[in-house]
């Protein structure tokens, strides 16, 4: 069991206490402080990633990072959260590295990685998932490169519309609202061959105030692409 206090910007911690715990099969996140909300876990396997794998690369997102043209790139989720991105292009054949900088989400990406590479029907895509416990930017400075490098970070001033409202609640929660997001685009554009996919709310700026070579939009959000010869944060 891991118990986390987290201070907000100013030094006042905010009461917020969260708990690493064993429940059946999986590892799970609680939240003390919340005691009527049940835990949540990284969760490969529920309906909506089914729903999406069976999409197949035509989604959106698979679109956004250029696997309906070639399938077997090499992505780094930067900002994995609960892996379901990554879950779903590995599942569609990219190579991917899951990046998290937050202890207790490492440590349910983890669980999540060990059940799906004991099941028969999500071992092949597990086998080609890394997680790397890791700040995206020194990550992304460390000389790596990668095909693809996929970024959604937590935007302050609406909820994840891709989320659950009680994971919503609870990602915002544990890790705040991601301040430094504008610094990874410059990094990303570096360390990424072929492009930079950035997911955002449909009315949220550009990141770093950079606008990107082309967009593709559903209902909620957007993916933001760019292409690193051609793109530099502002």
């Amino acid at each position: 069991m891991s118990n986390t206090q987290h201070p907000t910007p100013d030094g006042d911690v905010r009461g917020f206490l969260f708990e690493l715990v064993q429940l059946e099969d999986r590892l799970s996140l609680r939240a003390a402080h919340r005691p009527q909300v049940k835990p949540v876990c990284a969760d490969w396997s529920a309906a909506d990633v089914r729903r999406r794998i069976a999409a197949g690369r035509r989604e959106l997102l698979p679109r956004a990072i250029g696997m309906h043209k070639e399938p077997g790139l090499s992505v780094l989720d930067a900002t994995a959260g609960l892996g379901r991105d990554g879950y779903v292009l590995a599942a569609l054949g990219a190579t991917v590295t899951l990046a998290e900088r937050h202890s207790d989400l490492v440590a349910l990406l983890r669980d999540a990685h060990r059940r799906a590479l004991g099941r028969d029907d999500t071992h092949e895509a597990a086998q080609r998932i890394d997680i790397v416990e890791a700040d995206a930017v020194g990550l992304m400075c460390s000389g790596r490169s990668w095909d693809v490098i996929h970024l959604d970070p937590m935007y302050p001033h609406r909820d994840k519309s891709a989320l659950p409202q009680k994971e919503m609640q609870f990602l915002r929660e544990l890790i705040g609202g991601d301040d430094d997001a504008d610094a990874l685009l410059g990094p990303a554009l570096r360390a990424a061959r072929r492009r930079v996919v950035v997911k955002r709310p449909m009315d949220a700026p550009f990141l770093a105030d950079c606008k990107p070579a082309f967009q593709l939009s559903g209902k909620q959000a957007r993916y933001d692409v760019y292409l690193p010869l051609s793109s530099a944060p502002a």
